[in-house]
């Protein structure tokens, strides 16, 4: 006997008649227009706000794409404009540098323009309105060095406090500038103890330990 689905494998669909195909074509048609006057209606209402929203994008792009592109010359015009006054040891040139860029760009400037007329005004500057920690804290070195014969011990101290931690670059060095202090005052409990700072901390730098323990 033959199965159901055997039985449903021989039963052929019933061709359409000519009426039907008509109907169908018909039916296609009229969803071909509804479906277009649907999508007429949505860009009549939203087709505003579709083209608002592409400008803006376009916008935001090409403005980012600008920007990039200006950021970019300015850069390469403020390294040509430096490499200019350093090769022309124009103090003027590096003081505009400072004024007019931002970041270690402008404390590099404000430093090297220091470097070549020994102004410490600038780097009373840098301490105070400095844009990187490297450069504030170079620039507090540079004062100590400078005036340090005029600082007592604990006045040396106090001004490098700010470099009492390791995210200072020159926290090592900073505590064996005022253990020389110290010891240039003739207390030498106070040099020790910023000696034994850097000699217990296995992180020191090889010179600076070496100098600590020759002070010591």
């Amino acid at each position: 006997m033959a199965t159901m689905l055997e039985r449903n494998k021989k039963v052929k669909a019933p061709e359409k008649t000519m009426q039907e195909h008509a109907q169908d074509a018909l039916y296609r048609e009229v969803w071909e227009d509804v479906n277009n006057e649907k999508t007429q209606q949505f860009i009549k209402k939203y087709g505003k706000h579709m083209l608002a929203a592409a400008l803006g994008i376009m916008i935001i792009v090409t403005g980012i794409q600008i920007g990039l592109r200006a950021h970019a010359a300015a850069k390469l015009a403020t390294a040509e404009n430096y490499e200019t006054a350093i090769d022309n040891a124009d103090v003027n040139a590096l003081v505009g540098i400072a004024g007019g860029t931002s970041g270690a760009t402008a404390d590099l400037a404000l430093f090297q323009a220091y470097v070549l007329d020994g102004d410490i005004k600038k780097l009373e500057t840098l301490v105070a309105d400095g844009n990187t920690r490297q450069f504030r804290d170079l620039a507090r070195m540079h004062i100590v060095a400078a005036r340090g014969d005029d600082m007592d011990a604990a006045a040396v101290e106090k001004y490098l406090a700010e470099l009492n931690t390791k995210d200072s670059p020159f926290y090592y060095t900073s505590a064996l500038t005022i253990a020389k202090k110290y010891i240039s005052v003739g207390d030498r409990a106070a040099a020790n103890k910023w000696l034994s700072k850097i000699l217990d901390d296995v992180a020191a730098p090889a010179v600076i330990r070496a100098e600590a323990e020759t002070l010591r």
